[in-house]
């Protein structure tokens, strides 16, 4: 017998204001619901796995605190380039600093998934891409930042929004580049074939 429509498990809980995982969760045909945990980032410059594990077990933690009986899935992302951590830049200077620095080299991008279940232990991983930039000339930068909004991308770029301009070639999962490994989110969803629509 078919469940009535009130019956039909609640939508999956992604704790993140970010339009670029809602887009890769939309894509992967997932029904959920947007939370902003809105919990104090930390940042370790010699760690940065533990960083994006300990902010996304942290936004689901507090996602959680306030919607116990929901499946959340919740992620942080961070660009590190020669050991250090680059977030998101504070100036459109800074976003400049930010790209000559990865002009024609190559980076790492690491994002840090949890998904968390009612009254089960949360899972977290960290996934790892390496993205090698082009060489740019500053009326390259000039014109990038002409079609793309640097402030709230962590190394001041977006691989989905005219990635091409920058981006020379990557290496691991596109999405995770974007925010959040898709194939992390698939094999959760294989396990979880109730948010698909």
């Amino acid at each position: 017998m078919n469940k009535k429509k009130d019956e039909i498990a609640p939508a999956l809980l992604l704790g993140s204001a970010s339009p670029r995982r809602s887009k890769i969760l939309r894509a992967l045909g997932v029904r959920f619901d947007v939370e902003i945990s809105g919990v104090e980032e930390v940042t370790y410059d010699d760690d940065p796995g533990r960083t994006v594990r300990e902010n996304a077990l942290q936004k689901n933690a507090a996602c959680r605190s306030s919607f116990p009986d929901r499946c959340i899935l919740t992620a942080d992302t961070i660009v590190v380039f020669n050991g250090k951590c680059i977030e998101k830049p504070e100036s459109l200077n800074q976003a400049f600093v930010f790209l000559r620095m990865l002009s024609g080299q190559v980076h790492k991008v690491l994002t840090g998934v949890v998904f968390s279940e009612p009254g089960l232990p949360a899972e977290a991983e960290v996934v790892v891409s390496l993205v090698r930039f082009k060489d740019l000339t500053e009326d390259e930068m000039a014109l990038y930042f002409d079609v793309v909004d640097p402030m709230d991308k962590a190394g001041a770029y977006d691989v989905d929004q005219y990635g091409h301009m920058v981006i020379e070639s990557l290496e691991g999962s596109r999405t995770n580049v974007m925010g959040l490994p898709r194939e992390s989110v698939e094999r959760w969803l294989r396990q979880h074939p109730e948010f698909l629509a």
